[in-house]
């Protein structure tokens, strides 16, 4: 990793604090970059989140689903946390400490708002970041890209009723239409943009011309997600600055969820006998999310001023620190989990 990003969780927190400032400061300017949107899709968030999302995807190759089969046990953990507990959990939790017990202190008119923005979170398994969570465990490369790849391949058509269901157990009526915009501009294009260019130039230059062009897009991918993150807690810098309370209720259930969702993909692994190095990637990729879906999602569902809004940057302002504290767990306990896994 560069030095730029070994600090990448100062360079977050300082992007956080400029943006609540920027938007606290100047709320018209955010506005109007708000207002910048056609069919309720943000036009600069959606392409500094192209920027982030399609160099991550350029390093996928699609044809690593053949490597599955190596690894079938993690994949098999991982498919389940990410699309059999994680959404349902963060539903769970949601109802009970959104729903029930926080609800006294949460502005009565955005709690079901805010569960829903909960539930799109957890809906979407991350799909960039994960590989330099990977890289922090030493994970096997091969297992972190053929299960991205997968995970990708069934968002495209799990998320959306996924969340349908969960929001309509809500009782929230679901914009159909809205919410599969926002896989096809968030996944489904990035991807089949990515793959072309990789096509192209693995035709015309080989491998060495795609390395190239990851050493020229990496900075740009993490200069846009440090933009982005400027502009989402800018947009909501009113609402941070007004309800710190309301922050840290949302923050419990989401701390709760990844730490749930890591402990259980890490257990299962080391019970199946899998390899420390497909443990970790498994833990990590049922832990986070694909917050750059979830925002957009939410904001186009719900709009930007929304509590389903918030509740998704406050997956983000975690998302990172969260992150870096299970690789921290996952690399102290290695000698813990081999010697369950020989056994």
């Amino acid at each position: 990793m560069s030095t730029f990003e070994r600090y990448l969780t100062l360079w977050v927190a300082l992007c956080i604090v400029a943006g609540v400032a920027l938007g606290h400061v100047f709320p018209g300017l955010f506005q109007v970059i708000g207002t910048a949107e056609i069919a309720k899709v943000n036009l600069p968030v959606a392409a500094l989140i192209w920027l982030m999302v399609i160099p991550m995807l350029l390093k996928i190759d699609f044809a690593a689903l053949a490597e599955v089969g190596r690894h079938w046990r993690g994949i098999g953990v991982t498919l389940f946390v990410n699309w059999a507990v994680k959404p349902f959990s963060m539903a769970a939790l949601g109802w009970l400490f959104i729903g029930w017990l926080f609800r006294p202190y949460l502005p009565a008119g955005e709690i079901d708002s805010y569960i829903a923005g909960l539930i799109i979170l957890a809906a979407a398994p991350c799909t960039a970041m994960v590989f330099v969570w990977s890289n922090l465990t030493r994970g096997e490369p091969h297992f972190t890209l053929s299960q991205v790849a997968l995970n990708d391949a069934i968002m495209v058509v799990a998320f959306a009723p996924i969340v349908g269901l969960l929001l309509g157990l809500s009782a929230i009526t679901v914009p159909w239409g809205t919410l599969l915009l926002s896989v096809v501009l968030y996944i489904v294009i990035p991807v089949i943009v990515a793959q072309a260019v990789r096509r192209k130039l693995l035709a015309q230059g080989g491998e060495p011309a795609l390395q190239r062009l990851h050493g020229l897009l990496g900075p740009v991918s993490l200069v846009a997600l440090l933009t982005t993150l400027v502009l989402l807690f800018g947009f909501q810098g009113g609402q941070i600055v007004a309800q710190p309370l309301v922050i840290v209720l949302l923050a419990v259930p989401i701390l709760i969820q990844v730490y749930l969702n890591a402990g259980l993909a890490y257990v299962l692994n080391r019970a199946a006998g899998e390899q420390h190095c497909v443990a970790g990637p498994s833990a990590l990729i049922g832990a986070s999310n694909f917050f750059e879906l979830a925002v957009a999602a939410a904001i186009s569902l719900f709009g930007f001023h929304s509590g389903a809004a918030l509740a998704t940057v406050v997956g983000v302002l975690i998302e990172v620190p969260v992150m870096l504290s299970v690789v921290w767990i996952v690399n102290r306990s290695r000698g813990w989990y081999e010697a369950g896994a020989a056994t």
